[in-house]
């Protein structure tokens, strides 16, 4: 749809006609619709947008004002032979919104589309099935065990194009550079961007440089969590970079160019683990009867508990020229990846225990942020988040309440993650 267009002008605009008018050159016009270029369309659209939405009975989601949301009832479901499958189910349906970019979410997304058609015309053959997201493809997944589906991300497409695109720029700009037929793995073997000593690149290639750091940035963001490490790594020297680091990123090509194919399932099955594992205790005495702020203004909530889980690490000093450990860790919703992160850490930590102890705080920190938007989603959560790590000692200084720690630097994120284990907003 032209979606501008379709709202009225919320001030009082005029124009002269120009040549392209013919006869009616040099007149005086009365701009009665919100234009594309006038300072007022983007609020004029918003306006409409938001008084036909609350006329379906849809309000903004407080934490995403571009996401609407509105509670609805899905009817029973019955398998083949008239058993019923599921029973009548409150949720909230959902319509998002990028200007004029919709996605529906709701049992008969149909039935919304025709409703938004009445108020802002839709283009016949762009309503369907969601096909791409932001250079990603989606696609549905069915389980043969059960016949139940799930939507799937995949950044294929997107990766081929890219590698496409570096081959023909690196035949025609660049001759001395190339893709290498056989890489299994992102990086060279034992390659280290920060022992790299060759000769810094001219500036016309240090540009391609960035744009090549640029593609792989937004390939993590799609869906390659596999190149994530490598990207972040090259990412630090985007201001001076030198020769071995373009060797680097085209390598990362290559590894892409033998491993197009990837694809996140967000399967919405709730996991099963060993829940008895973590530990509830009395945090009263270290931290009073804290708990966990939940907003006072969010909806009711509607629908299935979801299940969160981090996986978080940190790499204790692997950036050789600063001495600063790297923080990593994935997030899921049930069995869905939904957030995953691999920084460098802000400070260098003498210890592996304070790096694991920073990491675990930026995770947490990031959850916070996650449970907040799920509740003003009117999403229900199960319980506190897991955490899960490997290193022993901060799980066992962030869930038992008789452990103690003095060091400022550390104490500040220990005390945080013990905090946010004594509310019931995470458990280690």
């Amino acid at each position: 749809m032209n979606a501008y267009i379709t709202a009225p002008c919320r001030e009082k605009i005029w124009t002269t006609l120009g040549p392209e008018w013919g006869e009616d050159q040099g007149k005086k016009a009365i701009v009665v619709r919100a234009l594309y270029g006038l300072k007022s369309s983007g609020a004029a659209f918003r306006a409409h947008l938001g008084k036909f939405m609350a006329d379906m009975g849809y309000k903004p989601c407080k934490a995403d004002p571009d996401l609407w949301m509105k509670p609805v009832t899905k009817p029973q479901e019955k398998d083949r032979n008239g058993r019923v499958r599921n029973k009548d189910m409150r949720y909230y349906a959902y319509i998002l919104c990028y200007v004029d970019d919709l996605l529906v979410i709701h049992h008969n997304p149909k039935s919304v589309m025709d409703q938004v058609n009445e108020h802002l015309p839709l283009k016949p053959d762009s309503v369907g099935p969601p096909k791409f997201y932001l250079g990603a493809k989606l696609s549905k997944v069915e389980y043969k065990g059960d016949g139940s589906h799930a939507w799937a991300l995949s950044p294929t497409k997107y990766v081929r194009e890219a590698v496409k695109n570096v081959e023909t720029y690196l035949q025609d700009k660049l001759q001395d550079y190339y893709l290498v037929k056989d890489a299994p793995n992102p990086f060279p073997v034992e390659y280290s961007p920060d022992d790299d000593v060759s000769p810094t690149l001219e500036p016309e290639v240090a540009n391609y440089y960035m744009q090549l750091i640029g593609i792989l940035r937004w390939m993590c963001e799609i869906g390659r969590l596999d190149i994530c490490t490598e990207t972040s790594m090259l990412s630090s020297y985007s201001a001076m970079p030198r020769e071995g680091h373009l060797k680097a990123a085209l390598h990362i090509f290559a590894y892409l160019r033998a491993h197009p194919n990837t694809r996140l399932v967000f399967d919405a099955k709730e996991p099963s683990f060993a829940k008895d594992q973590f530990l509830k205790c009395n945090w009263g005495p270290e931290y009073g009867d804290v708990k966990e702020a939940i907003p006072p203004d969010m909806p009711e909530p509607l629908g299935k508990e979801i299940v969160l889980r981090m996986f978080v690490d940190s790499d204790h000093a692997g950036d050789k020229s600063s001495r600063r450990s790297r923080t990593g860790y994935v997030i899921w919703a049930n069995f869905g990846i939904i957030d995953w992160l691999s920084k460098k850490q802000s400070t260098v930590e003498a210890s592996v225990f304070g790096a694991e102890f920073c990491a675990m705080r930026h995770g947490v920190e990031t959850l916070r942020g996650i449970r907040y938007k799920l509740r003003m989603m009117g999403i229900p959560i199960e319980g506190a988040t897991r955490i899960f790590g490997d290193n022993m000692s901060v799980v066992n200084n962030s869930s038992k309440p008789e452990s103690t720690l003095k060091k400022k630097s550390n104490s500040i994120c220990y005390h945080l993650v013990r905090e946010a284990v004594a509310m019931g907003e995470a458990l280690g």
